[in-house]
């Protein structure tokens, strides 16, 4: 870390789309550079161009560097990963934009495994393009799973107000139903309630289970998901001393307010979680990826091309994903230096009088 300051890697994500403008505006207060230092990772030239289009910011004090190992405090460093001749189509989707999308990510990853920086915020990509282009992967969360190597990961949508997970994530919705399983759902309950304890400091976490279907199958009527597959992993989780409750019917459950009274919501399928988190949240929601080895978060909306080079975007997102950031980071240490204290404490306890440890064989 810099003077005891936290890095923030921020990759540009699609350069002809808002990651740019979003980005400018949540670091153009220069207070802002006294709690962390940025490290975007992109272009010194989409940024200028970006920045001409901007009314209202005063003179970024930025730093062009070729390692984020070379990255200074209270400047918003820039490192160059792009080659000279990128330029930028503001609206439109390009070849060239999603590759140097790709480029900025990799390059990121990369200084994140080795440390250089210590939370990963990532801007809007264009999945599609991406795609188009070998990237293989149907979006950040997927690819982020596989460069680090876990299992499983849960996405969960993050605000003051509330925080939703879904069970599958980027498919079809045709593909829903046959990739929910018990075993899956009680996979996401796990990583979320160890998220909640770990990231964001709730001590005994409590997780509504929302149905699949319409009211909840009516009893079978409209489908039996719920009496065969998400009751019992709910129970199975319970069993594991999870705090899951439901299923629970998501219109009545998000139309009376019962979000409110757990610490988060699990979702069948990323519409039915995200739709109502985005009512609620749009304008400061947080995509955040339980399960990784690091912290990585991004805002909650798209590359919003319609936007793009006309001053408009709204930062207060990004803004929030660069502070959740922050906060999952310290949140983390602080879970870690707790477990290390409980282990010490029960490691130094005196055996009682007679007791024999198990032997390990």
């Amino acid at each position: 870390m810099i003077n005891n300051k936290l890095v923030v890697g921020i990759s540009q994500g699609d350069g002809n789309g808002i990651g740019y403008e979003v980005i400018i505006k949540s670091l153009a207060d220069a207070r802002i550079l006294d709690g962390f230092t940025p490290v975007i990772y992109g272009s010194s030239k989409i940024f200028g161009f970006y920045r001409k289009q901007l009314h209202n910011i005063e003179q970024l004090d930025t730093y062009v560097i070729n390692s984020a190992k070379d990255a200074k405090a209270r400047k918003i460093n820039i490192v160059n990963c792009l080659p000279e001749t990128v330029y930028v189509e503001p609206g439109q989707s390009t070849p060239e934009a999603a590759k140097s999308a790709m480029t900025a990510l990799e390059r990121a990853v990369e200084d994140l495994k080795e440390g250089l920086i210590d939370v990963l915020v990532t801007a809007p990509i264009n999945k599609r393009a991406m795609d188009k282009e070998g990237f293989g992967y149907t979006g950040h969360t997927e690819y982020l799973q596989n460069k680090f190597g876990v299992k499983d990961v849960a996405m969960i949508m993050v605000s003051d107000r509330i925080k939703v997970g879904v069970v599958t994530g980027h498919i079809p919705l045709k593909d829903v139903p046959a990739s929910i399983t018990v075993e899956k759902i009680l996979g996401k309950l796990r990583l979320m309630n160890q998220s909640l304890k770990q990231d964001f400091g709730v001590d005994r976490p409590t997780i509504a289970v929302l149905g699949l279907n319409p009211h909840c199958g009516d009893g079978g009527l409209l489908g039996d998901e719920e009496q065969r597959i998400i009751l019992p992993a709910v129970e199975a989780a319970q069993a594991e001393g999870i705090l899951a409750y439901g299923p629970y019917s998501p219109d009545g459950y998000f139309g009376l307010g019962h979000y409110s009274r757990y610490d988060a919501t699990l979702a069948m399928y990323h519409d039915q979680g995200l739709a109502p988190f985005k009512a609620l949240s749009f304008e400061d929601g947080v995509n955040y990826t339980a399960g990784l080895p690091y912290v990585r978060t991004s805002p909650d909306h798209g590359t919003a091309y319609d936007m793009a080079g006309r001053d408009v975007a709204d930062p207060r997102s990004m803004m929030s994903a660069i502070f959740r950031a922050i906060d999952i980071y310290k949140s983390r240490a602080a879970y870690a230096r707790l477990q290390e204290g409980k282990m010490k404490e029960k490691n130094q306890e005196p055996e009682e009088k007679g007791s024999r440890r198990p032997q390990i064989v």
